[in-house]
């Protein structure tokens, strides 16, 4: 008995239909995936790059049953000036207290000791965040 080809004979009529779109889908996958870098990249330095202003709480003390003492860092451009908010907060998690502070300090750093001013007796405190103005 006579052996039934398969395929058609190599090199005859060009190449699969398959094998052109593998080719065509590799090169959309290595395109997307190249502007999702960029994408990603361009983010990551817009966020890093962006940040003219930030700040840490070094410590904070309960003063009394109404007031909590921070101690807060800031680093920011010379030129800044900008916006802090603290919340302290009870053991619940409920927050007890919020307050602003503001820096146009013309210095790269601010150490500085604020009071929160709060409706009952704090046991934590967080920095929520800094804006520049």
């Amino acid at each position: 008995m006579a052996a039934v080809r398969e395929q058609l004979p190599q090199g005859r009529y060009g190449r699969p239909a398959d094998e052109r779109a593998d080719r065509k889908l590799k090169i959309i996958g290595a395109v997307l995936g190249v502007v999702v870098l960029g994408v990603i990249g361009w983010i990551g330095y817009d966020y890093v790059g962006g940040q003219s202003l930030s700040a840490q709480v070094i410590k904070f003390k309960v003063v009394s049953d109404t007031s909590v003492e921070v101690h807060l860092e800031v680093r920011k451009d010379k030129d800044a000036k900008g916006t802090c908010t603290l919340r302290a907060q009870q053991t619940s998690g409920d927050d007890v207290g919020r307050a602003d502070f503001k820096f146009d300090e013309a210095v790269g750093q601010v150490d500085k000791v604020v009071t929160i001013t709060t409706t009952s007796r704090a046991t934590a405190v967080d920095l929520v965040g800094c804006q520049s103005d």
